[in-house]
């Protein structure tokens, strides 16, 4: 049986700044990371646009699973705000919680980022203009990595802390078992076993089943009553640059007289590319951009998701997005993909009506009727809010704008832990989205790097800052 100080389980955001915290503060300490998923150059998507065109559903999605996480392949933006990501200054305050951040953006930047910009929506003029058609932009200083950028970062993070520390590739935890002793002992898919005092599950929102398993083996408390389901909007980078180019991203919300449901934009992408990706066997759709002009599109995409609550008895609202998304990919074999004026005419868009559309798509999709698979209410909303965006942003209802469904944002469970983030069962931490307590880089970034303070002053009986 292998002992370790701690073990962390998932090599996402969370769990790399965790490592590297731990090498900053005590290298000394005995660690290992377990990640199921390959290391940072074998996590190769086999779709490339030849002979395979669409999602084979791999057993573990390279996009989604592997060393550096879901956020390996995205466009690396990195918001530092407490009005969306998650809810970290809920448990350290806000002001701890900005600090985080920044610390974590000064990592990223001593590993490569040197150079990537920071956008700023405090103080814009945009907010007061988006106001005067009931958009509410939320405020949030942005640094955009860039995928590349981004890629390259977390290439030179990972080779440090594999100086220092163990990096088990391809090791699927299992179990979790609790000894008398205190301890935890963790076991393999290919029945390993691994021992420590200290165990930190950071495993992404791809590992929400099994976090909740592990909660439920251990009558640790955990809810989960919501779901963000919508679509991929794209559309010719030209109408969007006048925001873009001033703000790179900016996150609205726009709440429907009719529906009284919100909807908000998510994830925007200048110049980017549509992508799809597969969560626990069922095809979804996402979208990333490049900082390298050379690698720019003539779109810009961005997400328009509604969130959805649910009340007793229903309490399973990531099987619900799961059903939205997998009758998606019944009709149309993975994404779909829908001119906005066929949506407005109530018809299918068709491989020719798609050939006639100015904006061309940037993902290989199935062209179809997104009516037939996203609820009415839900789709009503994104149309309200496409026609709200289109007073801020003329062109953005324009007939020939793409959607590709479905878009879902899952969420996991959100574990009852304490403000140090470890669960009533002493010695398990929970962190990162795994947790239900971030939903973004930055957010499960601090939580790595704070969680790793506090079990290192734990283990040296040292009093250190947290933050």
């Amino acid at each position: 049986m292998n002992t370790y100080d701690v073990i962390i389980v998932g090599g996402g955001a969370g769990g790399l700044f965790a490592a590297y915290e731990f090498v900053k503060r005590n290298q000394s300490l005995k660690i290992i990371m377990l990640e199921k998923g390959a290391p940072l150059e074998k996590r190769k998507c086999p779709i490339d646009g030849l002979k395979i065109k669409n999602c084979i559903k791999c057993r573990h999605c390279s996009i989604t699973t592997g060393i550096g996480g879901a956020g390996a392949f995205s466009d690396g933006k990195y918001n530092i705000t407490n009005q969306f990501g998650g809810d970290l200054c809920n448990y350290i305050g806000d002001v701890p919680a900005l600090s985080l951040m920044k610390y974590v953006d000064s990592v990223n930047l001593a590993f490569g980022g040197e150079g990537a910009k920071m956008y700023s929506s405090v103080g814009s003029d945009l907010k007061r203009r988006a106001l005067q058609y009931d958009l509410h932009m939320l405020d949030a200083q942005v640094r955009h990595l860039g995928t590349e950028r981004n890629y390259f970062i977390l290439k030179n993070l990972i080779e440090y802390i594999s100086k220092y520390i163990e990096i088990r590739y391809y090791t699927e935890v299992v179990s979790v078992d609790k000894n008398s002793d205190e301890t935890w002992t963790l076991t393999s898919e290919n029945g390993e076993q691994f021992t420590s005092r200290y165990i930190i599950i950071a495993t992404g929102r791809s590992g929400s089943k099994w976090t909740s398993e592990i909660c439920s083996k251990y009558g640790i408390e955990n809810a989960n009553n919501r779901v963000d389901i919508g679509i991929r909007f794209e559309c010719p980078a030209e109408i969007w640059e006048p925001i873009t180019n001033e703000v790179y991203e900016c996150k609205i919300v726009y709440r429907s007289p009719k529906t009284r449901s919100a909807c908000r934009t998510f994830c925007m992408n200048p110049h980017g590319r549509v992508v799809a990706e597969n969560t626990n066997g069922i095809v979804t759709v996402n979208g990333h951009s490049y900082d390298d002009p050379e690698l720019h599109t003539d779109n810009t995409n961005f997400a328009l998701l509604v969130t959805h609550r649910f009340t007793e008895p229903f309490r399973d609202s990531n099987a619900y997005g799961e059903h939205i998304a997998a009758l998606t990919n019944m009709l149309a074999g993975g994404v779909m993909v829908q001119r906005f004026g066929d949506l407005l005419e109530e018809r299918r868009t068709t491989e020719k009506r798609l050939r006639e559309t100015f904006t061309r798509p940037t993902l290989e999709a199935t062209p179809g009727n997104l009516a037939l698979c996203i609820p009415k209410a839900t789709l009503d909303t994104i149309i309200e809010m496409i026609f709200a965006l289109d007073k801020l942003v003329p062109g953005t209802a324009n007939y020939g704008n793409l959607l590709y469904g479905t878009e879902v944002k899952f969420y996991n469970s959100v574990v009852a832990v304490d403000n140090h983030f470890e669960s009533a069962q002493r010695g398990l931490f929970f962190i990162g989205d795994c947790s239900g307590t971030t939903h973004s880089l930055s957010q499960a970034s601090s939580e790595g790097v704070y969680v790793a303070r506090y079990i290192n002053n734990l283990i040296t009986g040292r009093d250190e800052p947290l933050f």
